[in-house]
């Protein structure tokens, strides 16, 4: 359990510890904002008037290599005006990656800072089959931006596909280790898999299906501020195939009765900006539950994290039944 309650203790008094490498003052006010994949903490400091985001790296997740990949696509992102979203802020070295030395209660990490971005994430009564229109276009952008930029030298970041989510070191842990999976249950997901696992091999990895993607749009990662959506961490951001990046934006919700018409207002948004074919739309459910699966992994593998608590049991045998519905629509 990466974040258990000795060591959030100490990650505060490391980041509190590092805020000189922000020329941020003591009197800085640290709050920690949410735990998943890393910490992330709100930085406000009073003397400076400067309020930041403060990504803490779970260890061992990305390499050095991977965290500079991924500013490096931020950066070429805004310059390209594809998507609003929140710069790094470089250390008073003038490097944006940052380390927080190791204590005796826990090795080195890395960080990264960011500016802070208003707004708050959207929900049902934001008109959220609206914002997903935005969405989908603002998910073309990106899409579009990857394929004229020329990628710098050293650029590395992961695959997010079959092998890589369910093969024989499954980056978020085993799905079968899922809360309250039943022998039953896990006989209908493996069927599930096999039938994903053959339709992704068929739909292929042509560059019009597949590549840099952000793959993380989850409600969580988006702001909404009066009509700016804003997207935030690109933590992990890896290729894949396209409209998978409308199943990581229904994560945790795959199943509730709004979905369909959130597909339906993406697909639109995202065909304001490129062609999205009739064969590819067809194929996203079969990407919604592929996320679904590697999410009932992730809530086992990480069940210090306040959503697993949240969601438990529940999701798993939601994604039983969703697999069953799946299985019969492709049949």
């Amino acid at each position: 359990m990466e974040y258990r309650p000795e060591v959030l203790a100490d990650l505060d008094r490391r980041v509190a510890a590092a805020l000189p490498q922000w020329g941020l003052s003591p009197r800085t006010a640290v709050t920690l904002l949410n735990l998943s994949e890393n910490a992330t903490y709100r930085l406000d400091d009073p003397d400076r008037g400067r309020n930041l985001i403060l990504r803490v790296h779970r260890i061992g997740y990305r390499t050095a290599a991977e965290i500079e990949s991924e500013l490096a696509w931020i950066a070429a992102l805004r310059a390209h005006g594809a998507v609003t979203t929140p710069a790094p802020v470089a250390g008073t070295d003038g490097g944006l990656l940052r380390v927080l030395p190791a204590t005796d209660a826990g090795p080195a990490r890395h960080a990264v800072a960011f500016e802070f971005a208003a707004g708050k994430e959207p929900d049902k009564g934001d008109d959220l089959v609206g914002w997903f229109h935005t969405l989908g276009a603002v998910t073309a952008r990106m899409h579009a931006h990857v394929r004229a930029w020329p990628a710098p030298a050293g650029f590395r970041r992961p695959h997010w596909d079959y092998d890589a989510m369910f093969g024989a070191a499954p980056v978020w842990g085993p799905w079968r280790a899922g809360f309250g999976l039943d022998a039953a249950g896990a006989a209908i997901l493996q069927r599930a898999l096999d039938l994903i696992r053959r339709r992704t091999e068929g739909f292929g990895r042509s560059a019009g299906r597949y590549g840099l993607v952000h793959a993380d749009l989850r409600l969580a990662n988006l702001l909404v501020d009066g009509e700016r959506l804003t997207v935030i961490d690109f933590d992990d951001c890896g290729f894949s195939w396209l409209v998978y990046d409308f199943a990581a934006a229904v994560s945790f919700m795959e199943d509730d009765p709004i979905v369909p018409a959130l597909a339906d207002a993406w697909v639109a948004g995202y065909r304001t900006v490129l062609p999205l074919a009739e064969e590819d739309a067809a194929e996203i459910p079969v990407f919604v539950m592929m996320r679904r699966i590697l999410l009932v992994g992730w809530l086992a593998s990480h069940a210090e994290v306040p959503i697993a608590a949240e969601l438990g049991a529940g999701y798993t045998h939601g994604s039983v039944a969703m697999a069953e519905r799946l299985l019969s629509d492709f049949s």
